[in-house]
């Protein structure tokens, strides 16, 4: 059986304007404070990275992905000496690419949910290692954030947050399954809809 091409200008274009979406709209930022303290910062960026995934496969996603870094960085520099976009770029493959994988076997209707589920739950797991073992104490080494602060934020919201693990436990990976569970759903109401411009 011949395999499919993966660069074809079809293909790199739809690609590109994926990823120029996903761009603008990681502009449009929600901090949940209820849940978590407002430097976590909900966008919906991924919603393009991960339909891209589904109609083109988990290589396109992760391009998509590093696209939209890529344009982020061009027109907006780093504030977070590249710490933030390295995150993003981590937790949004670790979302898009298990999904999009599960999706090429089960293109059904079931099998979209439960992609979206598995998406969810490795960014969820991603997340917990991405903050905890690089995001803070990048902060605290590189940028001089105080570390006190940051936990005292977290116990703002839930008094039990008293370690760097407690936060990323009781604040970042439920602000990570409410982003999953949000994104899962707008991806699942958009995908028939556009999918049909993607091939």
């Amino acid at each position: 059986m011949k395999k499919e091409r993966f660069l074809t200008t079809a293909r790199m274009t739809r690609i590109a304007i994926l990823g120029a979406c996903a761009f603008i709209l990681m502009y449009f930022e929600i901090a949940l404070p209820f849940i978590a303290p407002t430097f976590y910062k909900l966008d919906f960026s991924e919603i393009p990275v991960l339909i891209g995934g589904f109609a083109l496969g988990p290589l396109s996603a992760v391009v998509i992905e590093l696209i939209k870094i890529l344009l982020k960085l061009l027109f907006k520099p780093t504030t977070t000496a590249f710490v933030g976009e390295l995150a993003n770029f981590l937790v949004g493959c670790a979302f898009a690419v298990p999904a999009a994988l599960y999706y090429q076997k089960n293109r059904t209707r079931k099998g979209a949910l439960i992609s979206l589920l598995i998406g969810t739950l490795c960014m969820a797991l991603a997340g917990f290692a991405v903050n905890l073992w690089l995001v803070i104490p990048a902060y605290v080494s590189i940028m001089h954030f105080p570390l006190e602060a940051i936990i005292g934020a977290g116990a703002a919201i839930f008094p039990v947050v008293d370690s760097v693990f407690m936060l990323v436990l009781c604040c970042t990976t439920p602000f990570n399954l409410i982003k999953g569970i949000l994104l899962s759903i707008l991806t699942f109401l958009l995908y028939k809809r556009i999918s049909p411009f993607l091939k």
